[in-house]
């Protein structure tokens, strides 16, 4: 099994290798409004570790979006893998549609954050709608589980969930037909 202590603390890039400074995103995709190489990329590349839970999960959904799956079984405490692997993560071709945070809180070594992340599988919108639990150990947070919850999607004149700009309606509803 892979030591997540090791990896998180190595300066190389413990990923598969691959080069991200071609993404163009004005920000980056765990929607805060930094530029990715500033924001999530130093935690894939090896560079730097999350110091919260909010960080941790942002990053980790970026993560998904960029297929980083070897950084979500590094970041996810070996208690709690119930023997996920990159293969499983790997599966399926979802498409990533945006992050909303709801709420994040920490004590000294737990942490919970309620988010949505919004997705499409072939023409459905849905999102994971989730209050994730972490822990902290020897100075590095962990995801472990995850409260799985009912959403609604955006009304029709709600603002969109990919971050545009735009009504719903005139966005990502689109993509459902």
């Amino acid at each position: 099994m892979v030591d997540n202590l090791s990896l998180l603390r190595q300066k190389k890039n413990p990923m598969n290798n691959n080069d991200f400074s071609t993404i163009t995103q004005p920000h980056c995709l765990c929607g805060i409004n930094l530029p990715y190489d500033q924001c999530c990329e130093p935690y894939h590349a090896g560079r730097a570790v999350a110091d919260t839970p909010d960080r941790l999960m942002r990053s980790r959904y970026s993560a998904f979006v960029l297929r980083q799956f070897n950084y979500l079984i590094t970041t996810h405490h070996p208690d709690y893998l119930n023997g996920l692997t990159e293969q499983q993560l790997a599966q399926g071709e979802t498409q990533w549609l945006g992050l909303q945070v709801l709420s994040s809180k920490q004590q000294s070594e737990t942490g919970e954050v309620t988010f949505k992340a919004w997705y499409i599988e072939d023409k459905h919108i849905d999102a994971i709608y989730e209050c994730s639990s972490f822990i902290k150990k020897d100075g590095l947070w962990f995801y472990t589980d995850g409260q799985q919850m009912q959403t609604r999607l955006p009304g029709r004149n709600d603002t969109c969930i990919c971050y545009s700009g735009k009504k719903f309606k005139q966005c990502c509803a689109k993509r459902m037909s």
